[in-house]
């Protein structure tokens, strides 16, 4: 594939190295620099897919971009959702394709999957109190991190008695509490920890490098080719 990598970071530089490990062309690296000069249709369209690891205040424009030139776009960067409904429906509108996900680990998708299974048990244990905790490097641009207000949807959706996640310690019993921490050199650790009176349960992801991550998104530029239509990971490694 001829790849447009959106964001030339760490992220960015490790997506690069593994598209090329696994025989992938990459035809631009976008950043600050020469962004208004590549982000046009004429030169996006030469891509067959864009990958794009960005930040909160850029992501947006960097998808309306691509979907502009016709590029299916993978996107992982986090702390945008409040702009979901624009960027879905202008997706759909023009028929193009968008892969989203907060974490594009392998591990950590199917961390999500027995995240959700964990939670659907303890709902029916009300003495068992829950909460996230979630360790990144201090260049992290978002606190809570995208993975973990996933982990945190993912259980108020199956224990009715947590109404709303709080990025503090939770004050009343109703809030989900998601405590984060900064500290260098740590690429990612999210925990979710169910405790009672007399004892824990605890499932935890630790990422030891970010090449978890770029493998992920590589996958899904594979994947999402003739295809249409908004995914997530659980479409690209079939977990749904």
């Amino acid at each position: 594939m001829k790849i447009a990598l959106i964001g030339y970071g760490k992220m960015g530089r490790a997506i690069e190295s593994m598209a090329l490990q696994r025989g992938h062309e990459i035809i631009c690296r976008v950043d600050l620099h020469n962004r208004a000069a590549w982000l046009k249709p004429e030169k996006l369209s030469a891509a067959d897919v864009a990958i794009e690891f960005t930040t909160p205040e850029s992501a947006v424009d960097n998808l309306l971009a691509c979907f502009n030139a016709g590029v299916p776009v993978v996107c992982g960067t986090t702390g945008w959702l409040q702009r979901w409904p624009e960027v879905e429906k202008l997706c759909r509108e023009k028929n193009q394709t968008l892969v989203y996900a907060s974490n594009f680990s392998l591990g950590v998708n199917l961390f999500f999957a027995v995240n959700k299974y964990l939670a659907q048990l303890m709902a029916a244990y009300p003495q068992y109190d829950v909460q996230i905790r979630e360790v990144h490097h201090t260049q992290k641009k978002d606190a809570p991190s995208g993975t973990a207000i996933t982990l945190a949807e993912q259980i108020l959706q199956r224990i009715e008695r947590k109404k709303q996640w709080v990025n503090r310690p939770a004050m009343q019993p109703e809030e989900l509490a998601i405590l984060s921490e900064r500290v260098d050199p740590v690429p990612g650790i999210h925990e979710v920890r169910y405790s009672s009176a007399i004892d824990e349960i605890e499932i935890k992801h630790t990422a030891h490098s970010r090449e978890g991550f770029a493998l992920g998104a590589v996958l899904a530029a594979e994947w999402v080719e003739g295809k249409k239509g908004i995914f997530s990971m659980e479409d690209v490694l079939g977990l749904k």
